[in-house]
This record gives C-alpha cells, sequence and structure tokens, in this order.
C-alpha cells in the first residue's frame, strides 16, 4: 500500500520510532475514553496493560517506559470513573499492571540486544560474500552482465554456490558452480575454487587447463581439511575426501563465440527472440573433485551467441525449487516471457516468478549469472538475403586445448586427477582458420 501523495509506504511509517510510540500511548487513552462512556458494569482498566505488552515486541526500552507512564495515569483514572478506587481489587490490578510492565522492559531489552548481535552477524556474512564472491562488472566487453545470490541460510548471505567473472584479452571468462552441501560449511570449498579459478584466468590459461589447476587446488585443499581431526577446529559438514564441486566455464569471445566445459552442472540456457535452447554437454564430465572417476579429458563445446541474446547460468537451486505438489521449477519454459528483457530485469523476474512458485521456501543455494550481449548490427557475412541473421546448427565440441586462444600469461602445466589435459594444436575438421572449431554437430576429436 502506498499513500497517495509521496511514495511513501505504510510499512515506513510504520518503521518509525515516534510513530510506534504514539499508537502504543494512544492504547490506554482510547480504552479510557470508552470506559467513561460505558457503563461503570464494564471495566476495561485491566486491558491497558496490553500498552507496554505489544511495545516491548516493537520498541525500544526507553520507549516502553514512556507506554508505560501513559499506561498508569489511564489505569487510574479508569478505576476512579468505576468508583474502584477504595476496592480491594484496586492494588491488585495496579501491582499486575506494574509487573506486566517491568517484564516487558525487560523483554525489550533482550530482543534490541539480540537484533544487534544479529545485524553484526549479517553485517559480518555480507563482508564475507563480498570477499568470496566479488561483485560483478555492469558490463565486460560487448555484454550487458547482472547476477543474483539467494543462500538457503539467509542469515548466512552466502553458502555453497559460486560465480566469477573475469576478462581474458579479447574475451570473458565466467565460472558459476555449486559445492557439495550447503551453508557455512561450504565456504572453504567455495574460497578454494574461485582463488584458482581467478589465478588461472591472469595467468591466461585455456579452459582445459584452468580445470585441471582448479581440480588440483581443490583435491590439496580436501586432503588439508581430511587431516584436521579435531571436531573443535574442523567444522560439521566440512569437506571429506567424497566432496566435489558441480561447475560450468564459459570463454565468451567478444565476436559472440562461445566455448564452454561443463562440469556435472546444469546445462545454461539461451535466450533469444522468444526461443529458449539448453546448451547441453555433448559428453558428460564428472564434477571437479571426481575426475580420476572418468579417464576421458573433459570436452569444449562451441556455441553462439546472436546479438540481442542473453546467456542464463544457474545452479540447481533455480531448476529444484518446488511447489506445494512437489512439482520443480520449470526454468526454461517459464523464461521464454522474458527473453527479450535486460540482464537485470529478467533476474528480477525469475527471482519474483520463483518466490511465488516455491511459496518462499527455497531449500537450496541459488546462484544466476545473466550475459547479454549488445544488439549491435551484424557483421556482413552472417545476414540473410531478406536482412534476419542466417541460422547455425547445434554446437562443435572438441577436447580441452583444441582451437584455444592463445594463452595471456606463463604457461602453468594442465592436470586432471590421475590423467593429464593435453592441449591440442591440430584444427578440428571444418573448423575456422582462426582456430575455434564451427557450429555444429557436437562431437569430440580423435
Amino acid at each position: 500500500m502506498r499513500a497517495d501523495a509521496g511514495g511513501t509506504t505504510v510499512l515506513d511509517v510504520w518503521r518509525r520510532p515516534l510513530v510506534r510510540v504514539l499508537l502504543f500511548c494512544l492504547l490506554p487513552v482510547v480504552l479510557l475514553g470508552v470506559d467513561a462512556l460505558t457503563s461503570p458494569d464494564v471495566r476495561l482498566g485491566p486491558l491497558m496493560v496490553a500498552g507496554p505488552t505489544f511495545a516491548a515486541i516493537f520498541c525500544t526500552p526507553l520507549c516502553v517506559l514512556v507506554v508505560l507512564a501513559v499506561t498508569v495515569p489511564c489505569a487510574v483514572l479508569a478505576a476512579a470513573l468505576n468508583l474502584q478506587l477504595d476496592s480491594s481489587n484496586f492494588p491488585v490490578q495496579m501491582g499486575t499492571i506494574l509487573l506486566i510492565s517491568v517484564a516487558s522492559v525487560a523483554a525489550s531489552a533482550v530482543r534490541v540486544r539480540g537484533e544487534h548481535r544479529l545485524a553484526a552477524s549479517r553485517w559480518v556474512a555480507e563482508v564475507t560474500q563480498r570477499v568470496l564472491l566479488h561483485p560483478l562488472p555492469r558490463r565486460t566487453g560487448p555484454f550487458d552482465v547482472a547476477s543474483l545470490y539467494l543462500a538457503a541460510d539467509e542469515e548466512a548471505a552466502v553458502g555453497g554456490d559460486l560465480y566469477g567473472i573475469a576478462r581474458c584479452g579479447p574475451g570473458t571468462r565466467v565460472l558459476i558452480g555449486d559445492v557439495q552441501g550447503k551453508g557455512l560449511a561450504s565456504l572453504e570449498m567455495v574460497s578454494c575454487v574461485l582463488t584458482s579459478f581467478r589465478r588461472s584466468a591472469r595467468h591466461g590459461l585455456s579452459l582445459g587447463e584452468t580445470v585441471a589447476e582448479i581440480e588440483a587446488a581443490f583435491r590439496e585443499e580436501v586432503q588439508e581439511q581430511c587431516v584436521v581431526k579435531d571436531p573443535g577446529v574442523r567444522p560439521t559438514g566440512g569437506p571429506t575426501a567424497e566432496s566435489f564441486v558441480t561447475g560450468l566455464l564459459v570463454d565468451l569471445s567478444d565476436d559472440g563465440g562461445v566455448h564452454m566445459v561443463n562440469l556435472g552442472h546444469p546445462a545454461p540456457l539461451l535466450l533469444h527472440e522468444g526461443v529458449v535452447t539448453a546448451l547441453e554437454p555433448s559428453v558428460p564430465a564428472p564434477p571437479l573433485g571426481l575426475g580420476d572417476l572418468s579417464a576421458d579429458e573433459p570436452v569444449v563445446d562451441t556455441a553462439d551467441i546472436p546479438p540481442g541474446a542473453t546467456l542464463l547460468l544457474h545452479t540447481d537451486g533455480v531448476t529444484e525449487a518446488r511447489d506445494a505438489s512437489g512439482a520443480f521449477y520449470p526454468l526454461a519454459e517459464r523464461a521464454r516471457r522474458w527473453t527479450d528483457r535486460e540482464p537485470d530485469a529478467l533476474l528480477a523476474a525469475v527471482h519474483a516468478d520463483l518466490r511465488r512458485y516455491a511459496s518462499s521456501r527455497l531449500v537450496d543455494d541459488v546462484a544466476m549469472v545473466a550475459l547479454r550481449r549488445s544488439p549491435v548490427p551484424t557483421p556482413a557475412g552472417h545476414t540473410a538475403a531478406d536482412g534476419r541473421r542466417a541460422p547455425r546448427t547445434p554446437p562443435e565440441a572438441h577436447r580441452a586445448g583444441d582451437g584455444a586462444r592463445p594463452r595471456l600469461g606463463r604457461p602453468v602445466s594442465a592436470r586432471r586427477g590421475v590423467s593429464g589435459v593435453r592441449v591440442g594444436t591440430g584444427t578440428a575438421e571444418g573448423a575456422h582458420p582462426d582456430g575455434r572449431a564451427p557450429s555444429g554437430t557436437s562431437r569430440r576429436q580423435p
């Protein structure tokens, strides 16, 4: 509800301490007026204790004392109007009001102290979130960027989901992931993965090498944590030898080319002109931490983002949210209504719709990153005769490092579990001269 003149909400007015005090002081005054207009058989004096009692829920101890200072005289006047000053029940009535009022002041003091502690905890959680999840830039290259993070533990502000963006020469690298488990116990793994991702981006490693570096760092961190046996030092729910992280690494070139490595993570969605396409991996790969379960090298899939299209990355906290009947949230279906929106508006629409769908019951962390390519004119050679952008075939996949862009920093050896990641130098069949595989049916090179 909004006021007609100013746009101030009723909730904003209620939050003002002076308004609360006046309302609670008005309660005994109103009861006194009603008591004066009714028969002496109806005695409303005992109800006046509700003023300090309700004030203890919403006001500070000082405000409760102000309400008490108004309530006591009103109770005495009500007793006088009802000819109860000389009765044996009057001292009992006044003693009850005073006793409840003192308890209300004490309860208000305890509540205010708890609110201060909670505010301090939230501040620490917000600082932790800013340290781990660096605020994403509003724009990187030709892409507008927006992000959304909702922790399952709302008081923690940060949980087991993660995302990061790094500018790598003529392109942008994006990471989104989900650590096994949730809540504060997963923060160590979140920090480890993000630190390794940023270091790899600064060194200009390819996607395959980045996966290997993050995998190695994650395993080393898990091994160090597993050595700690003292339950007083090691947090409950901390990493174990079976811990893993699902992740999606995406390289976005400024010309719209996309290279992706999907490590057991939900597929990103490409939103364009009312159509939502899930960019599923051509060859499933195990999550980080479980790379030794597969002897195959991670596969890099390629695709293309047309001008004006949006790439939506998300964690399973979105698609696994349930309604009252237990049905999962149909993100791809719902997102068709918002394909033309800017990233901020898109995530706001998904967030509001997700809250309504799940009735505000989110049992898992939620993270989303939206990147929208600027709707610039289509480059020459990619426009059909009728002026529309020529359609492309499904994405092409190749081994990690095939057609990778030149590294910008010093070389770092790549490791992926017990098997290495070989960075290929050959060009895939039908590849473009610049080394990027063409859009086509995804397949792995022999």
